[in-house]
């Protein structure tokens, strides 16, 4: 603009001393031309102040704009979340805590910020942990208690320092969850019903037929139960509920041995061992989750039987090697314990405190019965 603004100058003044020496005729066309410029001129001076004005209102805009995205992303980025799992070997939680950490980065958290503590399978360790979470004044805590049975305590700790807590997988009992309610405190479940994870390990039992599992023939289905750890309603509900829904369908039932895994893999492939040994009649193994129904399949082989065939196994998790005995006829089936859905819903429960938000006392999810039928689908869903 100020390049043409001094070439329209720099003509008008060579026309004018060109016309000086022509008469008045002249020296008329001369102001004429000179006047014509001079609003050019103006013209074009007022359209750079335009456009100067237009270019610094955008820049103002594109400030205000990064300003404002910068603020929203240190919301989350300064903010420290701490959480406990109740046993880091558990196959299942590392599939949750490594979902989870990653979904709370993508949200906007700094790594640097999200602490991930081993409770060891000790209530004593993790409830340090609380604490030593609680002098360092995280903004808000995310916990897989160690005792379903020591959510109370947990909860006054927390609570009392006033600090949200989302609980997650292990659910503390009715009780528990309608105090919070009563008192109006920033405190929730996120995770899904174990019952209905029973059910379903039943349904898939009876979905193949009273007489295709009833091996023996003798009108009733002969079964051994892996449970895991007794205290937590979940390994409660799905040792309940599984035997459950075969009663449910008119099915007679007869247990032979009931034993404590643990969770643990390696416990019990130990214990069905025993009980195949003690009751060669079994029809049925029921293992309330995965690692242990793994286990139970290894000791299941060693004895010379064949799932499908002579025997039926059932596990809750839907881990990736249970899906793939699920798709090879080694496991009858599993029930997928949706990982992802409950990290992320924990995760936004957690969002939701820090931002003022809050949340219900109680954030639900849905299993998915698992069985050839689409084993192969959940499985590329993990993948």
């Amino acid at each position: 603009m100020k390049k043409k603004l001094v070439s329209l100058l720099t003509v008008s003044a060579m026309t004018m001393s060109m016309l000086v020496g022509c008469g008045s005729g002249a020296a008329d066309t001369a102001t004429q031309t000179a006047e014509t410029v001079a609003e050019t001129a103006t013209d074009v001076a007022e359209t750079a102040t335009d456009a100067a004005q237009e270019v610094a209102d955008t820049a103002t805009e594109v400030a205000e704009t990064v300003t404002e995205e910068a603020a929203g992303s240190g919301d989350l980025a300064d903010k420290k979340v701490g959480v406990c799992i109740y046993q880091f070997a558990d196959n299942f939680m590392t599939l949750f805590r490594t979902e989870l950490e990653n979904y709370l980065i993508s949200q906007g958290f700094s790594k640097d910020n999200i602490t991930i503590v081993d409770g060891a399978n000790d209530q004593a360790t993790q409830t340090n942990q609380i604490q030593n979470f609680i002098t360092q004044g995280v903004d808000v805590l995310i916990i897989n208690p160690v005792n379903s049975s020591s959510a109370a305590t947990i909860t006054d700790l927390v609570v009392g320092a006033d600090i949200p807590l989302v609980y997650i997988n292990r659910e503390p009992d009715a009780d528990e969850e309608a105090r919070w309610q009563s008192n109006g405190w920033n405190v929730t479940y996120v995770g899904c019903d174990a019952r209905q994870s029973g059910t379903m390990q039943g349904e898939i039992l009876v979905d193949l037929g009273k007489e295709k599992v009833d091996l023996n023939g003798d009108g009733k289905i002969q079964y051994i139960m892996i449970e895991g750890d007794p205290e937590n309603v979940d390994a409660q509900y799905r040792t309940e509920f599984s035997v459950k829904a075969l009663e449910d369908a008119g099915w007679e039932v007869e247990e032979l041995d009931d034993q404590v895994g643990m969770w643990d893999q390696a416990t019990a492939q130990q214990l069905v061992a025993n009980s195949l040994s003690a009751h060669p009649e079994t029809e049925v193994v029921f293992c309330n989750n995965d690692a242990m129904a793994l286990g139970a399949l290894q000791s299941i082989e060693a004895a010379g039987r064949k799932v499908g065939e002579d025997i039926y196994l059932v596990g809750v998790d839907a881990l990736t090697e249970a899906l793939e005995d699920v798709l090879a006829g080694t496991m009858t089936g599993t029930v997928f314990n949706d990982h992802i859905a409950q990290s992320h819903g924990a995760a936004d429960a957690a969002i939701n405190y820090i931002t003022g938000a809050g949340n219900d006392y109680y954030i639900g999810c849905d299993y998915v019965k698992v069985t050839t039928d689409n084993a192969q689908s959940v499985l590329d869903s993990l993948k």
